[in-house]
């Protein structure tokens, strides 16, 4: 355990590291890890505010996360609670105020909020001290609620959060907030260019690319343990991915109306402008100004590579949309890209990007079953997709499932609203 001045250096030092990250899944996963070192809790949540309501966006138990084999995580669906009096986390935010409770089963009962003891009923779990914190911005504004469970002392015994603790979580929770803040206004500008995308092309929907998005950082954190990429690398990597994943079809606003909205099949001329998004996507990246830039643009050029170079659009230049010197085939048109010339970027969302569409209804065909789904994209390991990526996309499948659940308002029109799914019930 630390002592006070250790907690506040650590806090200090955390605060700064927070700024650095940019897509707003990884802050929240870094901002709740590093709160719970802070204070040794075994367990945590963090809800934000969506207009009325909290909607629980991360959790993390490390009790239960030791129950679970190598490489498996915890999976939880989002669900939403009222800002009220009844819970804790809707009084905290109602409130503005901290809560701390030694043991959440033995409350006097002078308190209008209760506890929720559903989730550990679900996974024999126990939950007993409590300190939860509103997140607020410097505006005063309420971003969220955050969390942390069952503090424990040297020996790991369970144990009261003190005092001291309320005064220091009440100012990570203000740095907290503010990362919060600037992460949201990075998703949101993302999500307009999104939207710019999916005026013109139905299918491409906040959802879509979300689920592309987590999909491919679950691939690229299996990619990078079995080659031993260090934790700093990674973590800067696995940020700006998230974020570049999102907008690898931004290039379909450069594409007709006539073709993106077509319900039958397209003709080989509109196939061959279709496929043209994926450069038109890159050209907007071409300044490279940042690793963001150069990501991004190696994600929207390459993510219909095949494998067995059967892909498109190949060994091309996207500013000029012609081959690049020295890789001109015989018709003038570029060399295609196989195997590893693929960036490794690209070959990730490509798994990522089929698999969502094939779970997906498009306007010209129905989503396929698991089973079909996984048949076929097994069948294509080693033609269109990279034979040892698609051996940790199937290592990982039961967390990928639980974020198609997470990110699934586009496919049936409502959004979760279940507790916990816990793999240890499975």
């Amino acid at each position: 355990m630390l002592d006070e001045q250790e907690k506040i250096r650590l806090i200090t030092q955390i605060s700064q590291d927070i700024n650095e990250v940019k897509d707003l899944d990884i802050l929240l996963e870094k901002i709740l890890k590093n709160v719970r070192r802070v204070f040794n809790a075994d367990a945590g949540s963090i809800y934000l505010k969506r207009g009325e309501v909290l909607k629980f966006s991360h959790s993390q138990n490390d009790t239960l996360q030791q129950k679970l084999g190598p490489n498996r995580k915890l999976i939880y669906n989002t669900f939403t609670i009222p800002i009220d009096h009844h819970s804790i986390s809707g009084f905290v935010a109602k409130n503005r105020s901290i809560v701390n409770i030694p043991d959440v089963y033995n409350m006097d009962g002078s308190q209008p909020h209760t506890f929720d003891a559903h989730f550990d009923e679900l996974t024999e779990y126990r939950t007993q001290s409590m300190l939860a914190v509103p997140m607020i911005n410097h505006q005063g504004d309420v971003l969220g609620v955050m969390q942390i469970i069952n503090a424990k002392n040297e020996r790991g015994e369970i144990i009261s959060f003190s005092k001291s603790d309320e005064m220091l979580i009440r100012h990570f929770a203000t740095s907290a907030a503010l990362a919060i803040e600037r992460a949201q206004m990075t998703r949101d500008l993302i999500l307009r260019m999104i939207s710019m995308a999916e005026l013109r092309d139905p299918e491409e929907t906040s959802d879509h690319v979300n689920r592309v998005a987590a999909y491919s950082v679950e691939i690229y954190e299996g990619w990078a343990r079995k080659h031993g990429i260090g934790k700093e690398q990674f973590g800067r990597k696995r940020d700006i991915l998230r974020m570049a994943a999102m907008l690898h079809d931004v290039g379909k606003i450069a594409v007709s109306d006539v073709i993106l909205k077509k319900k039958g099949r397209l003709s080989p001329e509109e196939f061959e402008v279709m496929k043209g998004h994926t450069y038109y996507g890159a050209r907007l990246f071409v300044g490279k100004h940042s690793d963001f830039d150069s990501i991004a643009a190696e994600v929207a050029l390459n993510h219909h590579e095949r494998w067995d170079g059967k892909g498109y659009p190949g060994h091309i230049d996207p500013v000029t949309g012609k081959a690049l010197p020295g890789f001109e085939g015989p018709d003038g048109k570029p060399l295609p890209k196989k195997g590893k010339q693929i960036p490794l970027f690209g070959r990730i969302v490509a798994i990522a990007d089929v698999f969502d569409a094939l779970s997906s209804n498009r306007c010209y065909k129905k989503a396929w079953d698991e089973n079909r789904i996984l048949a076929e994209m097994e069948k294509e390991t080693g033609a269109h997709f990279d034979p040892e990526l698609m051996e940790i996309f199937f290592s990982r499948l039961d967390t990928i499932r639980s974020l198609a659940k997470r990110y699934s308002g586009d496919r049936d029109g409502t959004n979760q609203s279940q507790q916990w799914v816990s793999p240890l019930l499975s």
